[in-house]
């Protein structure tokens, strides 16, 4: 638990659920990752192409990147979730946190926990390192994800600010 940035998702081991499981993404997943992860962009309303998400694709695969992806799967084989998270930096407190970039279930497996699930490994995979804790964002009007992180986790006050690098 020295809280380096190295854990890749071949490490991840896979969690069993009623219905689903969780595990780390893996190559042959590629084509239902792209249609959820295709989904998740459309969700929020963001213009992807299927190079953008064949770099992100390559991120999950290559050891030399920090970013980590996890799948639900159905028992029947389905993709039904994913989620993608990194180590990141902090500072003031000398420490590494989680980062929980992108979290998707599909509409039809809304309500089986599944978000919490993929959350709730993540949580144990932080532990695992050493991280002091896992954070995110999301949009303010995604009522029922934050219904499901309203449960989960303390809504900081932080407020956010981007700048745009042209």
């Amino acid at each position: 638990m020295d809280g380096s940035f190295t854990y890749k998702p071949r490490m991840i081991k896979e969690a069993k659920m009623n219905g689903y499981s969780i595990r780390a993404v893996k190559s042959s997943d590629r084509s239902q990752w792209d249609k959820l992860y295709a989904g998740y962009a459309a969700f929020y309303g963001v213009d992807q192409s299927s190079e953008m998400r064949d770099i992100v694709w390559s991120w999950l695969h290559d050891d030399l990147k920090e970013t980590c992806g996890l799948v639900a799967e159905g028992n029947d084989g389905k993709l039904i979730g994913i989620a993608h998270f990194r180590p990141f930096a902090r500072p003031l407190s000398a420490t590494t946190g989680c980062f929980l970039d992108d979290l998707f279930v599909l509409p039809d497996a809304r309500g089986a926990k599944v978000a919490d699930a993929l959350i709730h490994r993540i949580r144990e995979i932080a532990a695992e390192k050493g991280w002091s804790m896992v954070r995110w964002i999301t949009a303010d009007n995604n009522y029922r994800a934050r219904a499901v992180y309203d449960r989960l986790a303390v809504k900081t006050s932080w407020v956010t600010y981007d700048i745009k690098i042209e």
